[in-house]
């Protein structure tokens, strides 16, 4: 039962980590990538579909996203889309591609993207938190049930302490990372 525990705990704190690595590559650096317009949906022939199934995305250069549409009156939708999306972006459509061009971040706008980054990242500290509290309170039901001892109960929930550390850990040095891209001008 225990082993059982710690391996779904710890299933679930990697789950809550690539969430938060997935929401942190969608707030924009003055980079450009592809990943930006993943969540960005567009009406194609009446059902919102992402971008990447309807059109190639790739990069032009380093602040330049490239998206190349598989039918060509398909263009005008996607620059609409994404200049309706919350991105900030100016899309131009050229020919039968759109180009987008990734502004430069200002001081302000940065450190309103550094706020939003660890906002992210606190989110993921509690659901981490969540996921020991409910661990941990499993771990006394058996006890109280006398499926196991108060030892192992005790050995186990050190375990799941070191697992929520580790988890934590690698949070924090998701964010640093993702701050200091933010910061790099």
């Amino acid at each position: 039962m225990i082993p059982e525990l710690k391996k779904t705990t710890e299933q679930k704190m990697q789950k809550s980590l690539e969430a938060l690595k997935n929401d942190l590559g969608k707030v924009r650096t003055g980079r450009a990538h592809a990943g930006i317009l993943d969540h960005v949906q567009v009406d194609y022939y009446g059902s919102m579909v992402p971008i990447n199934q309807i059109a190639n995305v790739n990069l032009i250069d380093a602040r330049t996203i490239g998206v190349t549409p598989w039918e060509k009156k398909m263009a005008a939708v996607i620059e609409k889309a994404i200049r309706d999306s919350d991105l900030g972006l100016n899309p131009a459509t050229v020919g039968d591609s759109v180009r987008v061009p990734m502004p430069a971040l200002t001081e302000e706008r940065r450190k309103d993207l550094i706020k939003v980054v660890r906002g992210e990242a606190e989110n993921a500290r509690v659901a981490v938190r969540n996921l020991r509290r409910d661990a941990n309170h499993a771990l006394k039901e058996a006890m109280k049930a006398k499926t196991i001892s108060e030892d192992e109960e005790r050995r186990a929930q050190e375990d799941v302490q070191k697992l929520t550390d580790r988890a934590i850990a690698e949070i924090d040095k998701a964010l640093a990372q993702k701050e200091s891209d933010l910061m790099a001008v």
